[in-house]
């Protein structure tokens, strides 16, 4: 609403500080894409400095990033991040999954659990090598942890108030004692990998770590050391297990809204895959629709509607404006996926945003739920994996059944500072 009233460029004071929020289409593909290395500082929230002090992926700034950023990229390609091995552990997962779908026998849930926990999987397959059940102590606490954490309000009250919010006590206080638990179960795996470590073929993300401090020993200005590892890997599943399993969550709610939609999802599930074998990846490009569903879920569900703050790299003339080095820049993502002049009716659910006329898939550049430019997300390939074999898996085995009139289903978000989730539901899979 804000660019509605004062333009897509507007400076506000968080605190004491001031910060400058880019919206619509036009202006975030400036700064983002065609200013990319400019934009590509890291804004700071000091709940999370408190901890990770500019260790880690997601926060971190500098040389420090680009070094970590380019190690977690190689490491995740060669564990299939894009690649077969990944494929492969995201199809088991779906099957997974759907067994314990198979056990709600056709009568009401919820599906928020089972979802994260799929989620969660994927990233502790590529970080620990495993897939934990659903039913393991280790991996509910992990889970656990990780809901807490992921969409809660205060951290971003602290980061506009940080001197107060220092000595109030509150959920704030709590983040930094999760995130320090979190810390330790990833500290104690790590100390399991390094007693059975083969330099020559690592197993994980962890792995691979382990082997990069052992080479970099010698250095003493090396970023890779056990506590960025740990950070680094907190990061992971921070960023890749809710995103995921809150969009699937939004979707399958967008389904039972949209019976019609689900309808021709079948059809093309069923021409295109029939059902004596399981979906996989090379499916994408024959299923235009089902791609189209998906991008416009993503779109439309807008999980995370803020984007991560930036900064200024250095002093830079910017629209008419300068901008001075290090300051804060938030991306209002969501106003791109929103854009009257990019989406015919941006409010809308409407899969053929992302089709043309003859019915093949479009990409959208105004299409920024990962963000864009020297930021985009590590995980972008990943989640588009994750997104297309846990739906298609699920339609292939199910059909949706909504509790009420599909027409007065609910689909605006409970909003909960950082991301927007959809609020509970219940609804029945009826298998076919």
């Amino acid at each position: 609403a804000g660019s509605k009233t004062y333009g897509p460029m507007y400076t506000f004071h968080l605190g004491s500080r001031p910060c400058v929020v880019l919206s619509g289409y036009q202006v975030l593909k400036e700064a983002l894409i065609d200013k990319a290395e400019e934009f590509s500082g890291r804004g700071d929230f000091p709940a999370v400095q408190m901890w990770s002090k500019g260790n880690g992926i997601v926060y971190g700034t500098g040389e420090r990033w680009r070094q970590l950023r380019r190690f977690a990229i190689g490491t995740l390609k060669n564990f299939g991040m894009g690649k077969r091995s990944m494929e492969q552990r995201i199809k088991e997962e779906a099957q997974f999954l759907v067994a314990e779908f198979r056990k709600t026998q056709g009568q009401p849930f919820d599906p928020t659990f089972f979802l994260s926990c799929a989620g969660s999987n994927i990233i502790c397959s590529l970080v620990f090598g495993e897939r934990f059940e659903y039913t393991d102590e280790a991996f509910l606490t992990l889970l656990d942890l990780i809901n807490k954490q992921s969409f809660s309000l205060l951290p971003q009250l602290l980061f506009v108030f940080p001197n107060i919010m220092k000595w109030v006590p509150g959920p704030h206080q709590r983040i930094y004692a999760n995130y320090l638990k979190l810390a330790k179960f990833v500290g104690e795996r790590l100390e399991m990998n390094r007693q059975s470590l083969d330099p020559n073929s690592p197993r994980d993300f962890i792995d691979c770590f382990l082997i990069k401090i052992q080479q970099e020993k010698g250095n003493p200005s090396s970023h890779f050391n056990e506590d960025t590892m740990a950070k680094t890997t907190v990061n992971l599943f921070f960023a890749g297990t809710e995103t995921v399993s809150s969009t699937l969550r939004y979707g399958l709610l967008i389904l039972l809204r949209h019976p019609e939609v689900e309808e021709k999802l079948h059809e093309e599930i069923e021409r295109v895959i029939g059902d004596n074998r399981a979906p996989c990846m090379d499916d994408r490009s024959q299923m235009p629709y089902t791609d189209a569903v998906i991008h416009e879920m993503q779109r439309y569900a807008n999980i995370v509607p803020m984007g991560v703050p930036h900064t200024v790299t250095r002093d830079i003339e910017f629209r008419g404006y300068s901008l001075p080095k290090d300051l804060n820049v938030i991306p209002l993502l969501c106003t791109s996926q929103s854009d009257p002049t990019q989406f015919r009716n941006p409010n809308t659910f409407d899969p053929t945003h992302f089709l043309d006329e003859a019915g093949r898939f479009r990409k959208r550049e105004a299409f920024l739920a990962f963000s864009a430019g020297k930021r985009v997300c590590l995980g972008e390939g990943l989640a588009n994996m994750e997104m297309f074999l846990f739906l298609t898996t699920i339609l292939q085995n199910f059909r949706l059944k909504a509790l009420m009139d599909p027409a007065a289903i609910d689909l605006t978000p409970e909003s909960t500072g950082l991301g927007s989730i959809p609020r509970p539901y219940q609804f029945c899979l009826l298998p076919q």
